[in-house]
């Protein structure tokens, strides 16, 4: 048995992780035709137009609107899906909080519905215990790449008349039975933030099959103007409040030639995950993550990789066999997010606006939210009992070789001493 490298053993990676860069002459040349428009307002130039174009062509959607960011994009389909004060919005509980700020500035309210325990997104069971006559909508968050369990979400929502957004900013080119993730829902938000598969600094787009949603969701991330309009008056009907989400030519100059990359991007992910899962699955005390539906052609696209751990099985705390694996080279964290999001001050304290708490207290509420920790045990077990692996689609085959390597050694260690 070989002494870890945390307690004075040979550490294994010797080799640095292999990086790239995320762009490069095709992103400069957009960005040149972009400028040379002698305009960078969307709706004069051509590049947000080409953006949407494109990414709906790639998704086998007919219509796409782009956003200033990937949270702009799921407030922008909130707004579109008719979601205002009083009305609830079921999520998941291990999120950004991006997911959760375009609820809270409808002044609705978030209720957070538990998860899978193998794949952590939220499923039809645990909706359905929070669906109320309130419930307006639904932001289905496809958590690191896996995609939720659709087709019994869609069936519930369909029954109770509720509206579907996903939220996939973590998951490109994910697969629901042959479905991309994204097409399913009424609407399919996604992200072109720095830490996404592909970037443009910021940025979002949202899809949708339907063209009056696809209409509001137009007016709703441009002030409520409608620029689809043909006069001044039709152009300027405004009849309620929308904010300024609008793309800039330039963000939409970059997601064009970052689209390119997308394919390259997302296949190495799956594959490096994969691998890993297959490595690591009879390893005692760790638990991969599983790809619902995946032999009917599910597929996730490893933003990152994370996988359940349990003290029992490993022989030893989570956080030191973590602690073992960054002795020997591995990029690794202890569980991912510190807290579920019901978790921080403003649900505690129920003051999502400073000096109020509303819209918790909203009479066209007039319900009694509750963000008591415990409400979603599953989801705050995989919180603390997780170990996040990162993932890159430049690392290579020896990489995963590596990490696999460092795994079972780490295991072994633990397993036999």
């Amino acid at each position: 048995m070989s002494e870890i490298a945390l307690y004075g053993g040979e550490k294994l990676k010797k080799t640095p992780f292999g990086t790239g860069k995320r762009f490069g002459e095709p992103e400069l040349q957009q960005v040149k035709e972009a400028l040379e428009q002698n305009t960078l307002f969307y709706w004069f130039g051509t590049k947000v137009k080409e953006l949407n174009r494109k990414f709906a062509e790639m998704y086998g959607m007919p219509y796409c609107v782009s956003t200033s960011s990937g949270t702009a994009a799921i407030h922008t389909a909130l707004i579109a899906a008719g979601v205002t004060e009083g009305d609830e919005v079921i999520t998941s509980p291990i999120t950004d909080m991006g997911s959760i700020i375009g609820i809270l500035y409808q002044n609705a309210i978030p209720v957070f519905a538990d998860v899978d325990p193998n794949n952590y997104n939220i499923t039809a069971e645990t909706i359905r215990e929070k669906v109320t006559d309130k419930t307006k909508a639904i932001v289905v968050v496809h958590l690191a790449g896996a995609p939720a369990d659709m087709d019994p979400i869609m069936e519930l929502a369909k029954e109770r008349g509720i509206k579907v957004i996903e939220d996939c900013a973590q998951s490109y080119l994910t697969y629901y039975k042959g479905k991309l993730v994204g097409t399913i829902g009424d609407f399919g938000c996604f992200s072109l933030n720095d830490f996404k598969h592909i970037s443009a600094g910021d940025g979002g787009m949202i899809l949708t099959r339907d063209e009056e949603l696809y209409r509001a969701a137009f007016r709703s991330c441009d002030k409520n103007y409608n620029r689809l309009g043909k006069t001044t008056a039709e152009i300027r009907a405004i009849d309620s409040v929308a904010p300024n989400y609008r793309m800039s030519e330039v963000v939409g100059a970059v997601g064009i030639a970052q689209l390119d990359r997308l394919d390259f991007i997302c296949s190495t992910r799956n594959r490096h995950g994969e691998r890993i899962s297959e490595a690591i699955k009879d390893l005692p005390g760790l638990t991969p993550p599983k790809v619902v539906g995946k032999e009917e052609g599910s597929k996730s696209s490893y933003w990152f990789y994370l996988m359940r751990a349990d003290e029992k099985g490993l022989k030893v705390s989570v956080q030191e066999f973590v602690d073992a694996l960054k002795a020997e080279g591995i990029n690794v964290a202890k569980g991912y997010l510190n807290n579920p999001v019901y978790g921080y001050g403003l649900f505690q304290n129920k003051c999502a606006y400073l000096g109020t708490h509303a819209p918790f207290d909203s009479k066209y509420y007039g319900g009694n939210a509750s963000y008591d920790m415990g409400m979603c045990p599953v989801a705050e077990d995989v919180i603390e009992n997780s170990i996040y692996l990162v993932l890159n689609e430049f690392y290579t085959d020896e990489d995963v070789d590596d990490i696999i390597a460092a795994f079972k050694k780490v295991s072994d260690y633990y397993q036999n001493r």
